[in-house]
């Protein structure tokens, strides 16, 4: 779960007419309610593929931090980074407990974590973060971005501007666990424009069945740098779904000077539709 600003609001219902972040709904309330079972499901079924995930490209040994999403552990990360690591690469938990949200001192520990460990591989780190630890990857690529090589966000609803996009009842307890509201929090650690494209190469995985955040509010705008690739789960599930860990290892295995856009070409065509940009 995760989201700095949160609350229900209008929007198109066409998928070619985006509006702006701050009219945006919430998902409809049925996706919210199924999301631990799609989740587990998600899990499920990335276990039972465990001998097609060692098919996926390997790695070149360069590190990758992954964050988790808002109020989990390492623990709901274990899992992907373990694909990770069988597939070549140093992947690194963030190591900072139960993310709570964003207080203190807590964003310059993240830079550090992750200058330390581009330190010990002697190259850029990749970051993968899951809903708001996909805001908090953004943010540490602008911080130190020769030390970050590419941003992967798994459902993090970083285009969302004063309210909108993202489930009511996480607004709630986001305010209940950093005693802010989300405009006071975004304001305290400088988040000045979370839906400005990272400096450094960014590939964004939505779905439109995400029971937490809105699709629209997960969308990088476009640039020459960024990509949004859609696939089909819930929101907590990210991190388990094997569709997910396959474009993952396929961005992660990109030449480190060599980035481009997920090619969706021969039978990807049919899994993969076109990126759609935020306004």
């Amino acid at each position: 779960m995760s989201a700095l600003t949160l609350g229900p609001a209008q929007m198109d219902s066409s998928v070619g007419s985006l509006q702006p972040a701050a009219r945006q709904s919430s998902p409809h309330f049925l996706l919210t309610l199924a999301e631990a079972q799609r989740a587990m499901l998600e899990a499920g079924t990335l276990l039972t593929l465990g001998p097609l995930m060692r098919t996926l490209p390997r790695g070149d040994g360069h590190g990758v931090m992954v964050l988790p999403g808002f109020m989990a552990t390492d623990q709901s990360t274990a899992l992907f980074r373990r694909h990770l690591n069988r597939l070549g690469y140093h992947s690194r938990p963030w190591g900072l407990g139960r993310n709570r949200g964003p207080r203190g001192d807590l964003m310059a520990e993240m830079v550090t974590a992750v200058a330390r460990l581009a330190d010990e591989t002697g190259e850029a780190v990749s970051l993968v973060g899951q809903s708001l630890g996909g805001i908090y990857a953004r943010e540490i690529s602008r911080a130190i971005p020769d030390q970050v090589r590419q941003v992967i966000s798994l459902g993090s609803p970083f285009g969302t501007v004063a309210g909108g996009g993202t489930n009511p009842g996480v607004a709630r307890l986001f305010e209940l666990s950093t005693g802010k509201s989300a405009a006071e929090a975004q304001a305290e650690v400088g988040f000045a424009d979370m839906s400005e494209p990272p400096p450094v190469p960014s590939t964004a995985i939505f779905s439109k069945t995400d029971g937490i955040a809105s699709w629209r509010v997960c969308l990088e705008r476009d640039a020459p740098t960024t990509d949004n690739v859609e696939i089909i789960g819930s929101h907590c599930g990210m991190a388990f779904n094997p569709v997910v860990l396959w474009v993952v290892a396929d961005r992660l295995a990109q030449a480190a000077n060599g980035w481009q856009r997920f090619a969706r070409t021969g039978t990807r065509r049919y899994l993969f539709p076109g990126p759609v940009f935020a306004p």
